[in-house]
């Protein structure tokens, strides 16, 4: 009778008992399903044809957390955590050029060990930002013959695009996200929990992933340009090439630059729209690496009307 009463409880605990061992990422108390649906409303358009030159700047950490007398704003790991992940996702969606900035010196150290002299790369806008909540907590139920424990992180983003022109913020954005881990024990049997010490990464991922989709929407927003390098005879050389979705017969425009002037309401200079002088055409490709490309093109309508190159740009037009 004895031994029935324990199978008994037992029974009633394994009932009323419930553990998940399984990390998860989660936003807020949407559940897993209710995500993917969001997330495929939100996909992102078809790769665009020409890609953006982005570079990331400083990431700072802006909570208590890691944060120490002994550390510097170049000892930083959760704030070069974020921009690492970040370049990424960059780098992953095939969408942008993107470049180091936040450790260029030592790129240039390495460069001049090796006898090399960097060409640093123009890009069209930074990426600045920081990390402005994060937090691992630790909480469980006991009862009769059952135990669980749950630890969660949570982590929220903050990042800014600059304008390499002016220097304007004209873009922020804010991301967050969260992941937890559960486990339990019935009657001394069970999984136990020690600590996860990814849960803050997988946190600060998600944040991160969170505020992407919006980031690249309004990178792609802003006019796709490239540069003369060189005009020979009837050749005009252009920068970017198969690497960057040009492709041989592809049309573009040549613009001549506006005149800059100075706004006394703003206090910005602003150039005076282009003109457009000339429409050119992709004979040939060269060149091997995505950084190094360039296109031959030839005029099939107008002409370059004696300007110099840096008074020249190369934009695409609109079908």
């Amino acid at each position: 009778m004895r031994q029935l009463l324990i199978v008994g409880l037992l029974v009633g605990v394994v009932g009323c008992a419930t553990v998940e061992d399984k990390p998860k990422a989660v936003e807020g108390d949407v559940s897993r399903d209710e995500q993917q649906v969001a997330q495929k409303k939100a996909a992102l358009p078809e790769k665009p044809r020409f890609k953006r030159k982005v570079a990331i700047g400083r990431f700072s950490n802006e909570t208590r957390y890691g944060r120490s007398l002994l550390r510097d704003d170049h000892n930083d790991p959760l704030g070069k955590q974020v921009s690492d992940i970040l370049a990424g996702r960059l780098v992953e969606s095939g969408r942008f050029l993107v470049f180091e900035r936040p450790d260029i010196k030592k790129l240039e150290a390495e460069g001049k060990r090796a006898g090399i002299s960097m060409n640093l790369v123009g890009v069209d806008t930074m990426i600045f930002g920081s990390l402005t909540e994060f937090g691992i907590n630790t909480t469980g139920k006991t009862g009769f013959l059952s135990k669980t424990k749950k630890q969660t992180a949570d982590a929220a983003v903050e990042l800014r695009l600059v304008d390499v022109k002016t220097g304007q913020v004209f873009f922020t954005a804010k991301g967050s996200g969260s992941a937890s881990v559960e486990s339990g024990a019935i009657a001394g049997y069970g999984s136990k929990a020690s600590y996860d010490s990814t849960l803050g990464d997988k946190a600060i991922d998600a944040a991160v992933s969170d505020v992407l989709n919006t980031l690249i929407r309004k990178l792609e927003e802003r006019e796709w340009r490239t540069s003369i390098l060189s005009v020979e005879g009837d050749k005009i050389f252009i920068s970017g090439g198969k690497h960057q979705g040009i492709k041989v017969k592809d049309r573009f425009a040549v613009m001549l630059r506006g005149k800059r002037v100075k706004s006394t309401q703003t206090g910005f200079n602003i150039e005076l729209p282009a003109k457009k002088v000339a429409e050119i055409e992709v004979v040939s490709l060269f060149g091997s690496r995505e950084e190094k490309e360039g296109a031959v093109t030839k005029i099939i309508e107008g002409s370059l009307g004696g300007a110099t190159l840096d008074q020249l740009f190369v934009k695409g037009i609109k079908e």
